[in-house]
């Protein structure tokens, strides 16, 4: 695959090699019209373990060459878009394989100096860019008033015994469109062609949101996701989730009518560290056929309407297990 490109590499030092290594290899991907998804996999497999070796111009490099493709290898961009804004900028500005839940996570782990390149994106989403634009408003003055006491005399700032600078009514605006952007995107996350559903609904379009925001590592987005399915406010699902057992998740499943495989899936991703053998999974599975569908949608009543979030009474699979 790569074969003419790496006839060019000389042997003039580790560090110099990895580096033409990394570079040679991604300009020969990029010049496949239409690679296939093993040609995508040696990519990675090459280049992610030379990763940590290489220069940030070769970073820059391979990010601006990969910015244009098509079919680009995921893994490998997910990687670099975690760097430092000047290594990741052509990708969060132009890379196809960058979803929404993607820029909201990267917003959320970097802030405003990724943010500041996401609003460049071709066809934003107009919620992140709102997002983005309340960020930006937030960011610009708080500038303003660090500019501003730092520019004001010791005696007036003594003298005017007024509210403290961060308690200012014009700043109150800003804080209002960024909590309105987060309830933008709360709508943005269901599809639209998704009506209001009770919990015992099977619409597909619950898991789907649920797999992807639990796969994506951003617990919040997933507790949004399970609020919405199950027709409850954030904050509850929030306080339920802290729960170090998995018992609560198995009832919204079930109730969800969530399939045993979808339903592992699912759990393991938020609780990867109770999975780590196969007596593990077994009693997951165990747990989980053990739970009927009407048993969980009387618990998950019972939970939403006399507020016991913060007492989970022990289902039937608990009990089974025990």
């Amino acid at each position: 695959m790569f074969s003419s490109d790496f006839l060019q590499i000389t042997l003039k030092g580790e560090a110099s090699k990895s580096d033409r290594l990394f570079r040679a290899a991604v300009s020969a991907f990029c010049s496949l019209p239409r690679p296939s998804r093993r040609e995508i996999s040696q990519l990675e497999d090459l280049a992610l373990p030379l990763f940590d070796q290489v220069s940030i111009e070769s970073k820059r490099y391979v990010a601006a060459a990969l910015s244009e493709c098509t079919h680009a290898p995921v893994v490998l961009i997910r990687r670099l878009v975690e760097e430092t804004v000047d290594v990741a900028a052509p990708l969060l500005i132009r890379s196809v394989a960058l979803t929404d839940i993607d820029l909201i996570a990267l917003i959320s782990r970097h802030g405003y100096e990724h943010a500041r390149a996401i609003a460049r994106r071709p066809g934003l989403n107009p919620v992140i860019g709102k997002l983005i634009a309340a960020i930006a408003r937030k960011v610009e003055g708080s500038r303003a008033n660090v500019a501003s006491l730092a520019s004001r005399p010791k005696v007036v700032a003594v003298s005017t015994g007024t509210a403290h600078p961060t308690q200012r009514p014009e700043e109150r605006p800003a804080g209002q469109a960024e909590e309105s952007a987060r309830r933008r995107l709360r709508a943005m996350m269901v599809p639209a062609s998704s009506s209001t559903s009770m919990p015992g609904s099977s619409d597909r379009s619950h898991y789907a949101r649920l797999r992807d925001s639990a796969l994506s590592g951003y617990i919040a987005f997933f507790h949004t996701a399970l609020a919405d399915a199950l027709d409850k406010d954030f904050a509850s699902v929030r306080e339920i989730g802290d729960d170090p057992s998995y018992e609560w998740l198995i009832d919204a499943l079930r109730t969800l009518d969530v399939s045993d495989e979808k339903a592992f899936l699912v759990t393991a991703a938020i609780y990867p560290s109770l999975f780590g053998d196969l007596q593990a999974i077994r009693l997951f599975l165990l747990r989980y056929a053990a739970v009927s569908r009407d048993e969980a949608l009387e618990r998950i009543e019972r939970w939403r309407n006399t507020g016991q979030e913060q007492q989970i009474p022990q289902s039937s699979a608990a009990r089974a297990a025990s």
